[in-house]
């Protein structure tokens, strides 16, 4: 009789068990999830902004050698 209690509550503990490391895994399968979500989008801002500071600088340096023949040209005169 004792064993047969034992080897039930034993059983009933496993299954509980096994229970919880699902719930463990869904959420760290969730974590996951969220984190990359989170990450593509701060990565899209980033190369956006990147991209905007490129543009930005080309056209600082165009006119910086568009400036620079401009004056060259003027003291040739």
């Amino acid at each position: 009789m004792r064993t047969m209690m034992l080897i039930t509550i034993l059983v009933l503990m496993t299954t509980m068990m096994a229970k919880a490391e699902e719930t463990v895994d869904t959420k760290v399968k969730n974590f996951v999830v969220n984190e990359w979500a989170d990450i593509k989008e701060y990565q899209k801002a980033s190369w956006q902004a990147g991209k905007e500071q490129n543009a930005k600088n080309w056209s600082m340096i165009k006119s910086f050698f568009t400036n620079l023949t401009g004056q060259n040209n003027a003291s040739q005169d």
